[in-house]
């Protein structure tokens, strides 16, 4: 996987958009904000302000990770989401491809996450002074010396679920920081934002969006 920064140019793919929120599927490759330097300039709130120049941030993918992402398109829907993202109340479910057959069929990573400072943006367990960090995972199915999972993080940290299946022995195939070797070999990494549910800034009603991983 090349380091060069070459963002896909898709159109936006929109699932949902009303007078307070919009939801819309990242491409793979593209940055959710700008990065440092002009060469980093072209990413989704750059593309999505476009066409709604009111749009405001309220959480991010990793470049590499494609799915479902939610915008805000008021202050006040800016402010409801984000503390819904901080109480922990948006269920989010993932999907990934790793690397091995997992044996079991369920399970739950506690392990706390800190950034790798020599290494950045890689992330590592660290026990004592890492931020705690929970992901549910659920196995869909296994063949050919790998497993699609299902994931369901109870926090948010920083390459969490990236770092959490190479905790586990099991690297998400694909991934430009964490897999070696095989599991490196893939055009993209194999993660992917599945479903989000949040409740509407405009009432409170609970809101699902989902969108399938092309992978």
């Amino acid at each position: 996987m090349s380091d060069a920064y070459t963002p896909p140019d898709t159109p936006l793919e929109i699932l949902h958009a009303d007078h307070e929120v919009l939801v819309v599927v990242k491409p793979h490759g593209l940055l959710s904000v700008p990065g440092k330097g002009p060469h980093l300039a072209d990413c989704l709130i750059t593309r999505i302000q476009a066409a709604y120049p009111e749009a405001l941030l309220v959480h991010r993918l990793d470049r590499d990770t494609s799915g479902v992402m939610v915008f805000a398109l008021t202050p006040h829907a800016q402010r409801h989401l984000g503390l819904q993202f901080e109480k922990r109340q948006v269920k989010k479910t993932y999907v990934a491809r790793v690397w091995g057959e997992v044996a079991e069929k369920t399970g739950l990573i506690d392990l706390p996450l800190i950034v790798d400072w020599p290494n950045r943006p890689r992330q590592m367990v660290d026990h004592e002074n890492g931020k705690p960090a929970q992901t549910e995972w659920r196995v869909q199915r296994r063949a050919e010396g790998e497993t699609r999972l299902r994931l369901f993080p109870k926090t948010g940290r920083s390459h969490q679920l990236r770092v959490h299946c190479l905790a586990i022995g099991h690297p998400i195939l694909g991934d430009p920081f964490y897999a070696e070797g095989p599991a490196h070999d893939f055009p993209r990494l194999m993660l992917h934002s599945e479903s989000l549910r949040f409740r509407h800034p405009d009432g409170g009603r609970g809101m699902n969006f989902t969108a399938k991983p092309d992978f």
